[in-house]
């Protein structure tokens, strides 16, 4: 398959329902409104909804069954990235080539821009006017499975202990999986569990697409690492090397550049490894566990 086609296809998709579903910068309060529009349109890939239609794709939904919790999950992705550049956090002036929320709306705005993203999102996964005939029992699943992937047990809890290790010399590679895992690997996996159970997976299916977003997950947060060290500033859209400027538990800081590229290669095998009880119709996900491990940016 083209995937770059199949990426801009999907992306547009995404893109135009995000622009429908999002309040206009015209209704009051504009200004947070306005904030919200910026992040979410700065020129992001779109991975973890091209995901969840992607798994629904692959058991046999459709994109008017899926789009909205699609969408849904781009907005907590967003407000993650929002909260993580400010100033008490990773304090980056830059994301995705533009300058951060609070660089451009200030830290207030921004702290409230991040809430009413993430309100938002459930807001409109449990709109019935969306539901596209999937079962309430069905949406409530999908609710649960993305808020304990985004809470304290999830990415939340992957983004604290981040902090609570920056700086320190003494990190293992437990604690690296565990922040990897959750930070970054929890709503990847929320994203194509969320597609699979709105697709009507069966136990078989859905266990498998289970294990591919459990790995594909680890293998996104591994090759930023990764990219953080080789890739450019322009290549990234964000200050190359600040994940070693700051000390941050990366798997290149704590077994190697080497070891990390053969790390995420493995995590990509296991991904694909899950998707063998498919045949073409899991072809976007297999491309895409490839795409994410040998991408520049």
């Amino acid at each position: 398959m083209d995937l770059k086609a199949y990426l801009k296809e999907q992306c547009q998709l995404v893109d135009t329902a995000l622009d429908r579903f999002l309040p206009r910068e015209t209704e009051r309060p504009g200004s947070v409104h306005a904030a919200m529009r910026y992040s979410v349109f700065a020129g992001g890939k779109r991975v973890r909804p091209i995901l969840m239609l992607a798994a629904s794709q692959a058991v046999g939904g459709s994109t008017d069954q899926t789009i909205p919790a699609a969408c849904a999950m781009e907005m907590i992705h967003t407000y993650s990235l929002i909260h993580d550049d400010l100033p008490a956090m990773d304090d980056d002036d830059f994301r995705r080539g533009n300058p951060t929320n609070h660089k451009v709306y200030g830290e207030a705005i921004a702290i409230l821009a991040g809430d009413a993203l993430l309100t938002e999102a459930f807001k409109l996964i449990s709109d019935s006017r969306y539901a596209g005939g999937v079962a309430p029992a069905t949406r409530l699943q999908v609710i649960h499975e993305i808020a304990t992937c985004a809470g304290s047990h999830g990415m939340v809890g992957g983004q604290v202990v981040d902090m609570e290790s920056e700086g320190k010399t003494d990190i293992d590679l437990p604690t690296v999986q565990y922040i990897h895992t959750r930070k970054t690997g929890a709503l990847i996996k929320a994203s194509v569990v969320s597609g699979a159970l709105l697709g009507g997976a069966d136990d078989r299916q859905l266990a498998a697409i289970t294990r591919y977003g459990e790995a594909a997950g680890l293998a996104f947060q591994i090759a930023d690492d990764i990219l953080d060290i080789e890739g450019t500033t322009e290549e990234i859209g964000k200050d190359a090397g600040s994940d070693q400027a700051r000390g941050k538990a990366t798997y290149p800081a704590v077994i190697g550049l080497a070891a990390a590229k053969e790390e995420a290669q493995s995590m990509m095998d296991e991904a694909l490894a899950a998707l063998e009880i498919f045949g073409a119709e899991a072809d976007p996900l297999r491309e895409i566990a490839a795409y994410i491990v040998k991408r520049k940016n």
